[in-house]
């Protein structure tokens, strides 16, 4: 797509510095030259105009002294006929007669020389010059359309020498969108997103019979997930339905929570300034209908959405240098893959270094073999690269600690027993251990704030329907007036009683409902809980 709008540019290019700049340029004079031809015309039709007005004056005077010459005759023959006038005023009056005659033959002379002129000049303009004007004109008119022709014949030559270029542009188009493989393309979506984890093996069957101490299997359910009851429920529908198709505000509840650690509460002397004091929770065991639940259920793909969202930035090239875009388990793969790749290096440089080191002791041994100073930039060199190496193994290495520091919170489950369960404790609220991002944003195991939840084992028909809402565990009053600015946080006043729906994971972060579109996050330091009873034993 690229290099067929590439082509594009240079039809553009060619067409400015072939055809535009040279029809600009001919224009001017076209405007130029049609502009002379005006100012001809204009001093034709000038020159003609004042002929006439010359030719108009002429016959005017001669009609003027034709009639005066008419009245000095008949005023001569009225003095001539009449006896009581002298011969003195007779002759005068004759003379003047005279005068008046041969200014007329004068005044008709120049007249008729002046129309013979006009006549000539009103040929020459009417059949030579304006003509003339005329037929340059149109010779210039000819001239551009002429030139239009040509700029039409080099636009074609410039468009059909980069046709060919377009066509294979096309063709590859065509190929690039045939090569399309939509289940390796799948397949690379799947490798991105995929949590890494192992699923759980088979539960084994537990003999209660015996009086000795119970052990499970390392790889069952239960103890993948934490401690479970001998009770195991089943029965009624899964409440917990299926990440994709969970409610929108639901959804987006889950997914913004604050991404940094809760704010300190604000300096006060009351008492009840304790944050959250005896209503801390405490990680209490669960039935393993719960942690099956939890398996089926939308929060351990809270964090595959969450890395769906950063895959998309991993697609764009933004790969973060410690992984930190990929599930716990892909990322410590991926970690400890660099860390053995850096070693790998750091083992070579040593290598070299060896090597440089035996040839320099050769050469000393040896001085005719070489200079044993040449090799001293060469060993510092790798010596140099040896450092950088080891202190990008010992960043990998931190990182991949801090993974691996993690995960053996579900590990060190995986040790314990099912008979250490006391029975005889009082059932606690709902704390199963999901997988999600904290609000801090590192992967931690959260405590479920769900009630218990009755699956049926084959009754899965049912996870498509809409999700219910979080009951209420207790409520809340608020210590502190909190501005929830932040995504997923919600605004508190002082005084103000709430739900809440999830206690404090030990991310110092309680989630609370005010109405039914109204729910979030605050800091526990902020509230106080009083956590229902009922909801405990539930």
């Amino acid at each position: 797509m690229n290099d067929y709008a590439g082509q594009h540019e240079v039809i553009s290019e060619n067409m400015a510095s072939q055809i535009i700049v040279d029809l600009a340029r001919y224009v001017q004079e076209l405007k130029q030259e049609r502009k002379l031809n005006f100012h001809d015309g204009r001093k034709a039709q000038q020159h003609i105009e004042s002929c006439w007005k010359q030719l108009e004056s002429s016959k005017r005077r001669f009609e003027r002294d034709c009639k005066e010459a008419d009245r000095a005759q008949q005023y001569f023959e009225k003095m001539d006929a009449d006896i009581n006038v002298t011969k003195a005023d007779v002759e005068k009056a004759r003379q003047q007669a005279q005068i008046r005659h041969q200014m007329a033959e004068d005044s008709k002379a120049d007249y008729s020389s002046i129309l013979q002129k006009f006549n000539h000049e009103q040929h020459e303009y009417y059949h030579t010059h304006i003509p003339n004007i005329f037929q340059k004109i149109q010779e210039m008119e000819e001239r551009r359309i002429v030139r239009i022709g040509d700029s039409m014949k080099t636009y074609a030559e410039v468009d059909r020498q980069v046709i060919p270029i377009i066509g294979k542009c096309l063709d590859g188009i065509v190929k690039a969108a045939e090569s399309i493989d939509q289940k390796n393309d799948s397949q690379l979506v799947i490798e991105a997103y995929k949590s890494g984890f192992e699923p759980p093996g088979d539960i084994e069957f537990e003999d209660y019979s015996q009086p000795m101490k119970r052990t499970v299997s390392d790889n069952s359910l239960s103890n993948s997930r934490g401690e479970g009851k001998p009770d195991l429920k089943f029965g009624g529908k899964s409440k917990g339905k299926l990440w994709p198709f969970i409610k929108k505000n639901k959804l987006m509840s889950l997914l913004t929570s604050p991404h940094q650690p809760p704010p300190p509460p604000p300096a006060s002397a009351s008492p009840s300034a304790v944050p959250n004091g005896p209503q801390s929770p405490k990680q209490q065991k669960e039935p393993l209908s719960h942690r099956f639940n939890e398996f089926m259920t939308s929060k351990p793909k809270i964090h595959c959405f969450r890395s769906l969202k950063r895959g998309l930035s991993l697609k764009l090239g933004a790969t973060p240098e410690d992984f930190s875009n990929l599930p716990p388990e892909q990322r410590r793969k991926k970690l400890q893959q660099k860390v053995d790749e850096l070693n790998k290096e750091i083992q070579k440089e040593m290598d070299q270094r060896d090597a440089i080191t035996k040839m320099k002791d050769v050469y000393l041994k040896n001085p005719q073999m070489g200079d044993p100073a040449s090799l001293d930039h060469k060993l510092a060199e790798v010596s140099q690269n040896i450092e950088k190496l080891r202190l990008e193994t010992q960043k990998f290495e931190a990182w991949l600690a801090e993974v691996e520091g993690r995960l053996p919170a579900r590990s060190e489950q995986m040790h314990r027993q099912s008979g250490l369960y006391d029975s005889q404790n009082p059932p606690a609220v709902n704390n199963c251990a999901q997988d999600r991002e904290s609000p801090d944003g590192s992967y931690t195991e959260e405590q479920s704030q769900e009630s218990e939840v009755k699956v049926l084992a084959t009754d899965f028909d049912d996870e498509f329907d809409d999700e219910e809402p979080l009951p209420a565990i207790g409520t809340c009053k608020a210590l502190y007036t909190f501005e929830g600015q932040n995504e997923g946080t919600i605004s508190v006043v002082e005084g103000e009683t709430l739900y809440v729906i999830e206690e404090d994971k030990g991310d110092g972060w309680t989630r609370i409902r005010r109405n039914e579109d109204e729910e979030g996050y605050v800091p526990t330091s902020y509230v106080e809980v009083y956590l229902d009873k009922n909801a405990k034993d539930s």
